[in-house]
């Protein structure tokens, strides 16, 4: 696979690179050069990881993002303006709304120490809604195998466990649902299939 597209990963809040080292691996299997981006939202506003992100992704040649959670929302404002953008972009249970247990928890001091910046600008649905939609290729994946636990933001409505199905979609972009959760969602072998078929459609371009 001498043409495969280089992939970076990048790992949602409160995570690190070794969360993605499972899906690195498989995508290594196949022949691609896997790089990842690390962060760290309790000490790093959005807008100063995502404009590092953007130096990263301005100074690579064009391949295939996958960010989780938050790391593809940090790829939306990455991306934007790039004279080189990514081929695909793949969001892995990205709140692109506002996500209720983010609102729900804004006010938590421990949320707040842990979580930063980025943890207030999912709280706040102005803030997620200003970010800039990429021109690229965009799948979208979402879990629903999250519980129905009574008396949580997400009480009744389809979720992960984090996010729910309903505050993932994003204009334009490819939206597919599984059941999945969300922790852990880039380990599941269905995560996995869409990712490469992805992949497969970057080599063609």
């Amino acid at each position: 696979m001498a043409d495969a597209p280089p992939i970076l990963l990048v790992h949602g809040m409160g995570r690190s690179p070794v969360s993605m080292l499972r899906l690195g691996a498989a995508l290594k299997r196949e022949g691609h050069a896997v790089r990842y981006f690390a962060y760290a939202c309790a000490i790093e506003s959005f807008a100063g990881i995502a404009t590092r992100l953007r130096q990263r992704l301005a100074g690579e040649p064009p391949l295939v993002a996958i960010g989780h959670s938050l790391g593809g929302l940090l790829l939306r404002a990455a991306c934007d303006g790039l004279d080189q953008p990514p081929s695909r972009l793949v969001m892995l249970g990205t709140p692109n709304r506002s996500p209720r247990w983010a609102r729900a928890m804004a006010r938590n001091p421990l949320y707040r120490a842990i979580t930063g910046d980025s943890g207030q600008l999912l709280a706040d649905p102005a803030r997620v809604e200003a970010l800039p939609i990429p021109a690229l290729p965009t799948l979208v994946i979402a879990g629903d195998a999250g519980p129905q636990w009574p008396r949580t933001p997400t009480a009744g409505i389809a979720n992960d466990l984090v996010v729910a199905v309903d505050e993932t979609p994003l204009d334009g972009a490819r939206h597919v649902v599984l059941p999945v959760r969300h922790t852990f969602m880039m380990h599941a072998p269905s995560v996995l299939a869409l990712v490469r078929e992805e992949c497969r459609r970057a080599e063609r371009i």
